[in-house]
């Protein structure tokens, strides 16, 4: 992952209703969820959901498609494994133990996606 992109990602994530966002939709799963059950959930009016919504899927994080009428988004799992890769692909100056599971976490994580 390039560094402006990274720099992206972590901006977008640095809001309390967008990092809400994304949390529920990864919970969700590749499923997903459509913007206004999103909207429900979270306690966010629509206008203001829309503009987090786009924020997260400019960054990488999210992806969206068309269901009739519905919009719906989930978590960009990709773009969230890309993310966890740059902040871990030189970790602990190759001591993983200093990461206290951190490493088998990720590595669990990408096992169970693929």
């Amino acid at each position: 992952m390039e560094l402006d992109r990274a720099v992206s990602a972590f901006a977008a994530l640095a809001h309390e209703t967008r990092l809400g966002i994304l949390r529920l939709l990864v919970q969700q799963g590749p499923s997903g969820l459509p913007a206004g059950a999103v909207g429900e959930r979270l306690g966010v009016i629509a206008s203001t959901l829309s503009f987090h919504l786009k924020e997260l899927e400019r960054a990488g994080l999210l992806t969206s498609w068309r269901r009739q009428r519905q919009i719906y988004y989930a978590a960009d799992f990709e773009g969230l494994r890309r993310l966890l890769t740059f902040l871990t692909e030189d970790c602990c100056d190759g001591r993983p133990e200093i990461c206290g599971g951190l490493m088998q976490a990720v590595v669990g994580c990408r096992e169970t996606t693929e």
